[in-house]
């Protein structure tokens, strides 16, 4: 209990942030503009996308409602999903903090790391949505593209001081309300989750099964990296003590990679919001894309 309540006073901030960033777009109509900033192009859309995913201060379970609300709207699953990979993986204090316990080197790998993800699952998506899958990413309940999608078509105006308006001013807590409670409820439950892990999962077999070098280890990192992280701040130190004790860089790149995009929380949140199909191609590609990553970044340090 005490594990649950300092995490979730811990994330309370971002997400307060996020669901207020969230609210306030309903509220002011500006989520049309949101989302027409995700269209053009496919290619240049899932480009500038993982860039600004690497890039955005969001972690994984503060960007679901920024997610939500852009799959709400019709905005493509390449693109969104290209913002989803690229987001957990990176942002700027994490780049400062992983160059102090990890190296420069390390930062900046893991940097281009979210880009590229995120570039790579974009694609992906993207050739699979063109031969008519993923249609319809959304759980049913969650939302759709059919009147989110008029506002991305149709220009309505925005009136940024909402506060004036009594229905705008509705909608604001409305939506704000709706938002929190069902973050609320998964990360409860995933931070429920998480407390187990650590009580039951012996930090000694986690460095039993990481250590060694070549690429059986980044392969086991990248699946343990999935249930055995705990998050972006906490990994750092877990795999500077790791590399310490002879694991292998690559491996520690695919263990902070997957676990990043895929933690708990993240997991649960997405497994709430869009459909099965959606749910296992993001862990797919999550995994794919870590461990080759990690084969990558293995071969730059060997250089």
């Amino acid at each position: 209990m005490a594990f649950v309540a300092q995490n979730l006073a811990n994330v309370a901030p971002f997400l307060a942030l996020s669901v207020g960033i969230a609210a306030y777009a309903g509220a002011t109509g500006a989520d049309g503009l949101i989302a027409r900033a995700f269209t053009g192009s496919p290619a240049m859309m899932i480009f500038v996308a993982a860039l600004v995913g690497g890039l955005s201060p969001f972690c994984s379970c503060g960007v679901i409602p920024l997610i939500a609300a852009l799959l709400a709207m019709g905005v493509p699953l390449s693109a969104v999903m290209a913002f989803w990979l690229a987001s957990p993986v990176m942002d700027p204090s994490m780049f400062v903090l992983t160059a102090g316990v990890l190296g420069i080197e390390f930062a900046i790998g893991k940097a281009i790391a979210a880009v590229s993800l995120g570039i790579f699952g974009g694609f992906v998506v993207h050739t699979l949505s063109s031969s008519g899958a993923l249609s319809d990413p959304l759980r049913d309940g969650v939302g759709n593209g059919g009147c989110g999608g008029a506002k991305v078509r149709t220009v309505r105006p925005v009136v940024w001081k909402f506060w004036s308006d009594d229905e705008r001013v509705s909608k604001f807590w409305r939506e704000g309300i709706k938002t929190t409670l069902f973050l609320a409820k998964w990360l409860t439950l995933a931070f429920i989750l998480e407390s187990l892990m650590l009580a039951w999962l012996p930090a000694d077999l986690v460095a039993s099964l990481l250590g060694g070098s070549g690429i059986a280890p980044i392969g086991i990192a990248t699946l343990v990296g999935v249930p055995a992280y705990l998050n972006g701040y906490a990994a750092l130190p877990l795999v500077g003590g790791l590399m310490g004790q002879g694991m292998a860089p690559g491996a520690g790149m695919a263990f902070l990679v997957a676990g990043g995009v895929s933690s708990l929380p993240a997991a649960i949140a997405v497994w709430a919001l869009v459909k099965r199909e959606v749910f296992f191609l993001y862990l797919g590609l999550a995994l794919a894309g870590s461990f080759v990553i990690g084969v990558l970044f293995q071969l730059w340090t060997a250089l």
